[in-house]
């Protein structure tokens, strides 16, 4: 086992004196986990160089400082900040989904606005029942039941990657419209930002995905506040009309001028009666995030996970409801310009324009409506590291970076949503089209889901025709209302979202056939006998666990010298222990480190490794030459390289100009394999 600290004996000036030194050279870098085992302190993944120290400041400024993974459990939410974080998405709706119901419907004339309360209660009904089928759906996956999980495990993998291909569409879609509705607040109070939306949304994006890269919790604890200042101000407005209501002294309503221009000849029919339903169920999205980020939440995590549920549901359903009926009650008609919102409209009718009360309203919901954009900043990020977990979207999405969030997914999130912005002008009503088809695709699967779970484990789970009966009203209501959405939007654009999810899914199909595919080239026989050759000298190989590149690796080391040792830097011990355990099987004479990295460096520990092997060496020797062996698979094309991690070139690129280090790069194809399915050379 390499030396990593020892007692070294020490002769005083008297013939008496004796004394031990201790030696730890492992201990600037590392904390002693065990024999063959040392975990890495930040200080193993601290920068060397002063630009790279330049760096790491700036990032420490942006980010914040690294967190190790054994801290994860203190970064979860409670209800309170896991409401802001997974529930604002669905409660924020109801500030414009009552818009885009009135929006469509009052193309037949202001008579038709009186169907808005009607539409209004059928999308709560939905909602409702959403909300119980999850219930059970958080129940019975406690570490996370998304639509992709619950679909992949009971139906198959291909409907739940076309539950993964709704819900990705669906998150960056929450982004963009939940974005340009808070710009749309906004405008409303100050016009002359209208001819800025677009720029104005894309600089909420980037705030946004900034705030996420710092973490969860802390995006959480920034988020809430301003939710729960919406709630009160909504909350607020809605008793002032009720009061108003009931007393008998509502107050009298002006329409928006441009609203005396506006053209109204299409007939009230079936077709828009469904197309108004179809824009209102808009506010059913966010029911999703809830079930998909349990593990996010403190322990008991699927009871937290509930409440926040429950409290959605309640909270989105009063607003909705509330929100319905006065706008139907004062007769309010939606700007045809989408200058003032209907909830503007609705609070200067109450409070008077240019209020205090009518600003903490108009900017609350402004605030909540970009906050919004959060619920999918946390959810398409984790959605996408369980998909690159299983082999269906690039290993970096499932990579988490300094503060435990999913840097690559947040990123690719906001460059998309940033493009939808400027591609639809930042406006709600271009957007809203798209909208709602992939999370109903997505609802439906999951409870479909579900009752296919129910009915496999009916000798053994107790209630479970209560169970199936919840869940396939979900699945029923859910596919009904997604067939209608899908119909009633076609052609108004929903037929992308229709193209696209089918591509996705061809897309990640794609991936995965890859990485099969070359695990299967690499893989090696467990019951495989590797024999060692007979040289001399040190020989350290950084190795990610045991396939055909590592092994031809070990094979070019044992080449070079008897005094070999390969080093495992992993952030997952429970991994490492069953690496270890074959290890020990299959190339035991082979010593195997492992170094855990809770802060999910390779580089860093594996140089401090180096380091702490080079001061273990006795000073009255010479130190020896190290042969860093890297193993590398060699991809045959550009498209099969974005596939597979740079940290080879990364580590090549760090160990050279090292002293007493020689760096020897091993690739691997595919094709270098001989006759007998062996790795040659």
């Amino acid at each position: 086992m390499p030396v990593t600290g020892g007692k070294s004996p020490l002769q005083g000036r008297k013939p008496g004196d004796r004394r031990v030194r201790v030696d730890r050279p492992h201990s600037t870098y590392f904390r002693y986990a065990g024999p063959g085992a040392l975990v890495a302190k930040e200080a193993a993944s601290a920068p060397r160089t002063p630009v790279g120290r330049a760096v790491a400041r700036v990032r420490g400024v942006l980010f914040g400082r690294p967190i190790s993974l054994h801290a994860e459990l203190s970064e979860r939410l409670n209800v309170f900040t896991g409401l802001a974080v997974f529930a604002s998405d669905n409660i924020s709706s109801s500030a414009y989904a009552t818009e885009e119901i009135m929006r469509v419907l009052v193309v037949a004339g202001a008579g038709a606005l009186a169907l808005t309360m009607p539409i209004t209660i059928g999308i709560v009904i939905v909602l409702a029942i959403v909300v119980t089928s999850y219930q059970q759906t958080v129940a019975a996956y406690p570490h996370g039941g998304g639509s992709y999980i619950v679909a992949k495990d009971n139906l198959g993998t291909r409907p739940g990657l076309v539950a993964a291909g709704a819900l990705l569409t669906d998150y960056v879609l929450t982004v963009s419209v939940s974005i340009a509705a808070g710009v749309a607040a906004l405008t409303s109070v100050v016009p002359e930002l209208f001819d800025y939306r677009v720029g104005l949304g894309i600089g909420l994006v980037l705030m946004i995905a900034l705030v996420n890269l710092r973490g969860i919790r802390e995006s959480g604890a920034i988020f809430a506040i301003p939710t729960y200042v919406y709630l009160v101000a909504i909350f607020g407005l809605l008793a002032l009309g009720f009061f108003r209501f009931v007393t008998g002294t509502m107050p009298e309503y002006h329409a928006p001028a441009a609203w005396l221009a506006a053209q109204q000849a299409q007939p009230l029919g079936i077709l828009l009666i469904l197309r108004a339903f179809s824009s209102g169920s808009v506010a059913l999205t966010g029911t999703e995030a809830v079930s998909n980020g349990v593990p996010a939440f403190k322990p008991p995590e699927p009871r937290n996970a509930q409440r926040v549920l429950i409290m959605m549901g309640v909270f989105f359903g009063l607003i909705f409801l509330g929100m319905s009926f006065l706008a139907g009650q004062l007769g309010i008609l939606p700007d045809p310009t989408e200058q003032e919102t209907v909830i503007s409209q609705l609070t200067r009718t109450f409070v008077g324009a240019g209020t205090p009360f009518h600003y903490l309203v108009q900017v609350s919901t402004a605030v909540l409506l970009v906050l919004a954009a959060n619920t999918a900043f946390a959810d398409f990020p984790r959605l996408s590291s369980i998909l690159a977990r299983d082999g269906f979207l690039p290993r970096a999405f499932s990579y988490r970076g300094d503060r435990l969030a999913f840097s690559y997914g947040i990123v690719v999130l906001a460059v998309i949503a940033v493009a939808l912005i400027v591609i639809f002008g930042g406006s709600v009503t271009n957007l809203i089209p798209l909208y709602t088809v992939g999370v109903f695709v997505a609802f439906t699967l999951s409870q479909s889901g579900m009752v296919r779970r129910w009915w496999r484990l009916r000798s053994e789970e107790p209630g479970w025709r209560r169970k199936a009966t919840i869940n396939g009203i979900g699945a029923v209501t859910t596919g009904i209302v997604a067939v209608e959405v899908a119909a009633a939007k076609f052609a108004l654009g929903a037929w992308i979202v229709l193209i696209l999810i089918p591509i996705l899914v061809a897309m990640m199909l794609f991936i995965a056939r890859q990485y099969r595919s070359v695990a299967l080239k690499m893989a090696v026989r467990p019951d495989a006998e590797i024999p060692r050759p007979r040289r001399a000298e040190r020989v350290v190989i950084p190795v990610p666990g045991i396939n055909r590149a590592v092994v031809q690796a070990i094979n070019v080391g044992r080449s070079i010298s008897t005094d070999i040792l390969a080093v495992l830097v992993s952030d997952d011990p429970q991994d490492a222990a069953r690496i270890q355990e074959r290890w020990q099987r299959q190339l035991s004479d082979v010593p195997l480190v492992f170094v855990e990295s809770p802060y999910r460096a390779l580089v860093g520990p594996l140089l401090a490794y180096l380091d702490v092997l080079d001061r273990a060496w006795p000073a009255d020797r010479e130190a020896p030459i190290t042969f860093v062996v890297i193993p590398e698979f060699v991809a045959r094309s550009w498209w099969e390289r974005i596939l597979y991690n740079q940290n080879v070139k990364r580590l090549r690129s760090a160990l050279l100009g090292r002293r007493h280090t020689v760096v020897v790069n091993v690739p691997y194809s595919r094709d270098d394999i001989d006759a007998n399915g062996s790795p040659s050379g």
